[in-house]
């Protein structure tokens, strides 16, 4: 016993090992420094506003959305298992967190973040982030097209000057706020975020190395600042990071929180381990992200921001891609953007603190619009009619439900779709007769599927005594399959006809000797290599018999 514990604790250390940063990491780094530098702190200028707007669109404050960046970006840094990844609040994140704040409170949404965060080590540890690249494409850009439509609806409040009630869904609190805005409108939030969002828009197209979402901040912050306009501001930032503490934890209420927690995970999951993807494809050059170190640094991230005042986090694929666009190779990159924001932070918070919040909602908006790649979307549904029923019912759900369900079902939608293709691709047809036999040719997967439709293809051949069934094109049997075969073969039998198999490849052999077919028929040399051997003993066998 003794010895299985020791080979058990073994093979934990060398799988715990495999998570932690290793010789490799500091080698990639020592290569370009000055270009991963300049990587990190183009990604910086660009994720300052991200993460001020998301930190006040998810309820939790700017200051937990910069320190978010900070923490989350630096131990994902380190720890995580791609180079180019950049770590961060989000989108999805945000649309998730909003309506946890209104119903458990900040203490709540922290506790169910550490939550999370060991929820996500614990998959790093068993190894379940392969399976997450099994998500089919229509259900991704689904998904991503409801997180953007969620980003411009949450913005709408903010621009038209009338807040929602936190505990109301984000369609009903758009609408309410579009209600009192007709009855008492206020264009000032409207401009400053309709400004703010065309100009990042424009400028991303015309010159898009250039920061334009945070120059608009910065030109909307001097306007307001310098003319009677009045709007409301971000208010006072933090000087120094929080010092860490646990005091939020809320033991007690982590029963309710389970759901909220495993909805916190799963976003992160999803989010970063399709974001390494993306930065592997845009690097090239052999790129390659390690899955289950990914978590495990999300988890860890997940796990240390909040003490220190944060909120969940996880890979940003936006700001992965400038990372990836501005020369990036090393995880030095994504670091250096953590370091950049908190140096904004110690040595600019009484400025940041005068930002309007319609600068902030003007650059989600614009971030929200940069989300839907209407190509893509009109690709998927030329492609086929199915995927682009997937791909919106993904994203209505997502929008109007919850996004664990949408991709849950917008996956199980799309395996419906896949399946109902393979069964299509299955044949089960009479190519030939010679004499009294008649010869069928199975093609493709023998499985639950097309169990019901092919049980009406093999009637009575009347005039034939003997039937061949051709199996070498079959792909796959399952024990649907193998109990639809042994049925036919029975009802064949019970009406005088001698059965034949030719062709069985090696790996159906288990299924059918399984449920007795292929011992039976093989005893009384009825199971042949290839067709013309079936076709042979079959004559020999009505010769015999007449």
């Amino acid at each position: 016993m003794s010895t299985v514990v020791r080979s058990a604790a073994d093979a934990t250390a060398r799988g715990f090992r495999d998570l932690l940063p290793r010789r490799e990491d500091l080698l990639s780094v020592k290569r370009h420094p000055r270009r991963d530098l300049l990587a990190g702190v183009t990604v910086a200028i660009i994720a300052l506003p991200l993460a001020l707007g998301y930190g006040v669109a998810s309820g939790l404050g700017a200051a937990a959305g910069l320190t978010t960046a900070i923490v989350a970006g630096a131990i994902a840094a380190i720890f995580g298992g791609s180079n180019l990844q950049v770590s961060g609040p989000t989108g999805a994140m945000t649309v998730v967190l909003a309506p946890m704040v209104a119903a458990y409170g900040i203490g709540g949404v922290l506790t169910a973040c550490v939550m999370a965060g060991v929820i996500l080590i614990v998959l790093a540890a068993t190894g379940i982030a392969r399976y997450v690249r099994l998500i089919p494409a229509p259900v991704v850009e689904g998904f991503t097209a409801g997180i953007a439509a969620i980003i411009f609806v949450q913005q709408i409040p903010v621009m038209l000057g009338i807040p929602a009630s936190p505990e109301q869904k984000v369609l009903a609190g758009a609408w309410q706020s579009i209600r009192g805005f007709t009855a008492n409108p206020q264009w000032t939030g409207v401009c400053i975020a309709a400004a703010v969002a065309g100009v990042t828009l424009l400028g991303a197209h015309w010159r898009p190395k250039i920061p334009f979402s945070l120059l608009t901040i910065i030109g909307a912050t001097i306007v307001v600042e310098l003319t009677p306009i009045t709007a409301p501001e971000i208010g006072a930032l933090p000087a120094t990071l929080a010092a860490p503490s646990f005091a939020f934890l809320e033991l007690s209420a982590i029963p309710s929180l389970a759901w909220s927690a495993v909805t916190i995970a799963g976003i992160c999951a999803l989010e970063s381990l399709l974001s390494a993807t993306v930065a592997d494809r845009m690097r090239g050059k052999g790129e390659r992200h390690d899955p289950n170190r990914e978590l495990f640094g999300q988890g860890l991230s997940n796990l240390f921001a909040p003490l220190f005042g944060g909120m969940p986090a996880s890979a940003a694929i936006s700001r992965t891609a400038v990372n990836v666009r501005a020369g990036a190779g090393s995880r030095l990159a994504a670091f250096t953007h953590a370091a950049g924001l908190a140096v904004i932070a110690l040595a600019a918070a009484p400025l940041v603190a005068h930002i309007p919040l319609a600068a902030l909602a003007g650059v989600l908006v614009a971030t929200a619009i940069r989300m839907l790649e209407l190509g893509v979307l009109r690709t998927f549904g030329k492609v086929s009619r199915a995927d682009g029923v997937i791909m919106l019912v993904t994203a209505i759900l997502t929008l109007a439900h919850d996004l664990l369900a949408a991709i849950a079902i917008g996956v199980g939608v799309a395996g419906i779709s896949a399946i109902h293709k393979i069964a299509a691709a299955t044949r089960a047809e009479r190519v030939g007769h010679a004499g009294d036999i008649a010869t069928f040719r199975l093609d493709g997967p023998l499985f639950f599927a097309v169990t019901h439709r092919l049980l009406h293809t093999f009637t009575d051949p009347h005039g034939f005594s003997a039937v061949v069934f051709r199996c070498a094109k079959v792909s796959t049997i399952d024990s649907s399959g193998a109990l639809l075969l042994r049925d036919v073969i029975e009802t064949l039998e019970s009406a005088g006809k001698h059965v034949h198999l030719a062709g069985v490849r090696e790996d159906h052999q288990r299924a059918l000797t399984a449920v007795g077919v292929l011992p039976r028929l093989a005893a009384t040399g009825r199971v042949h290599p290839h067709t013309p051997a079936a076709l042979a003993a079959a004559r020999e066998q009505l010769a015999a018999a007449a």
